[in-house]
């Protein structure tokens, strides 16, 4: 599965704004898409010298930079010669045809989420980060802007993701879908023929593959922390098929962990995980999981699925000699007789605001040739970021891609409010809250239908608190 990024950079280099996907000798890399010039793309920004994502022209831009920059992030696998995917060595490489100047770099870490937190506390931080959970009326304080919102939505995809009033602060480096990676000869062995659509259906799955195999059925990664709270992802359109679920009605819904009655919503969502270890169909110690050993475990068969991000797809895949085993499958929910998944982006890149002038355009060169020039998003297995390119490995045959839409004017920190207030920090690495599900499911010592009812009487506490209108 291992993919190579030399053979069509030349091709690339043709056009000064291209989106080229993958580079690979396979043959199956992406097609070009031409990009509007970016020159045209913004004049005030070009004429005037300021740097923008916009004024840089690849191949032409900052080329005679001597310089070196730093970047900071979670891809502790992509360090390794022995990942089955293109390495951060070979992307540099590759990158320094273009720009021999500029010194790339990269610092990883396996607790990203936190660590990377700390580093922005401590006012001495990285050229370049992917950024991590803040509110966002704190973007400029940390990252220079890329451009205006307006001029990057014509750009690159999801710029919304880390915006703040009307300017566009993180590129994201790949795009995910969200579902569930597992082993189809696992599933297979176990006697499951169709892949599950409602919760009811994927737990009596689980069931079988502990009853026909020797394999874990779910494998929760409990101690990593941070893979417990990518269950808040599912909870917006996987669950509800609806786009401004997350960011237009969460904060006004009225006990948004109620029962709906129909396997839909966050109720729906969190239940599956609570189920699943209260019935036993989970590791035998979840204290105890391994999040870098997971992977080969699924990889040989060890473990049946794990509730993550299609960005895991590639990785377990290069974890072990059996990529053609691993899958990934719809969430289990299905809405009004069809299924969804969230089109959203991964991690962004920000870059240092502090950082030099040479070294902020060093990093806006970087970004933007990872972006447009390295098929970093395809070799992932991701969806595409630069407005146009539709190519992708990844499909789910009859579900339908939403991406969240953004909070109405005047309510961007709604959520945030809502989340620091209730504590359950959804969809902000607010893990705490599903490891103690998890613990309550195993020690069975608090009903599920008792921890919902906690967590909105926390959610209705903190809307009164902040005087949000509520809606049934």
């Amino acid at each position: 599965m291992k993919k190579k990024i030399a053979m069509l950079l030349a091709a690339c280099m043709i056009f000064s704004v291209t989106a080229c996907g993958e580079t690979a000798s396979t043959g199956d890399a992406p097609a070009e898409t031409k990009q509007e010039d970016a020159k045209e793309a913004s004049p005030e920004a070009v004429g005037n010298g300021e740097l923008t994502y916009a004024s840089v022209v690849l191949g032409e831009s900052y080329t005679d930079l001597n310089t070196t920059i730093t970047v900071f992030n979670h891809r502790t696998d992509m360090d390794s010669d022995d990942y089955g995917g293109v390495t951060w060595k070979e992307y540099l490489a590759e990158f320094n045809k273009m720009y021999p100047g500029i010194n790339v770099e990269i610092t990883t870490d396996t607790n990203y989420a936190d660590d990377a937190l700390t580093h922005l506390q401590s006012g001495d931080y990285e050229t370049i980060m992917m950024i991590p959970h803040i509110d966002k009326a704190d973007l400029s304080n940390y990252f220079m802007p890329y451009g205006t919102l307006d001029e990057m939505s014509k750009l690159v995809n999801y710029a919304s993701q880390w915006s703040y009033d009307g300017m566009c602060y993180g590129v994201p480096s790949t795009a995910t879908a969200q579902g569930i990676v597992y082993n189809k000869k696992v599933f297979a062995d176990a006697g499951v023929t169709e892949l599950p659509k409602t919760p009811s259906e994927f737990i009596d799955a689980l069931k079988k593959i502990k009853e026909n195999t020797d394999a874990i059925p779910l494998y929760t990664n409990y101690a990593a922390g941070w893979t417990m709270g990518a269950w808040d992802v599912y909870i917006g359109v996987n669950a509800t098929g609806d786009s401004e679920y997350i960011n237009r009605k969460l904060a006004h819904t009225k006990d948004p962990f109620k029962d709906y009655g129909d396997d839909t919503h966050a109720y729906a969502v969190y239940k599956i995980l609570y189920d699943a270890v209260s019935e036993g169909l989970i590791e035998d110690d979840y204290t105890t999981t391994d999040w870098e050993g997971s992977k080969g475990m699924l990889n040989n068969g060890e473990i049946g699925c794990m509730v993550l991000g299609s960005w895991s797809y590639p990785q377990m895949e290069a974890a072990g000699p059996n990529a053609a085993d691993i899958g990934y499958m719809p969430f289990p929910i299905t809405v009004n007789g069809k299924q969804y998944s969230i089109s959203a982006p991964d991690y962004n890149f920000g870059i240092n605001a502090n950082a030099t002038e040479e070294e902020k355009e060093a990093a806006m060169v970087f970004i933007k040739w990872m972006t447009e020039k390295s098929g970093f998003y395809y070799n992932e297995d991701g969806l595409p970021i630069v407005v146009g390119n539709t190519e992708t490995k990844l499909a789910f045959d009859g579900v339908e891609f939403l991406e969240d839409e953004p909070a109405v004017e005047g309510e961007e920190d709604f959520i945030n409010l809502l989340n620091s207030d209730s504590e359950l920090n959804i969809n902000s690495g607010g893990n705490t809250k599903i490891q103690q599900l998890v613990e309550h499911a195993a020690n069975k010592d608090k009903s599920f239908d008792d921890i919902m009812k906690e967590w909105n009487d926390a959610w209705t506490d903190a809307q009164e608190l902040n005087s949000i209108e509520v809606t049934e």
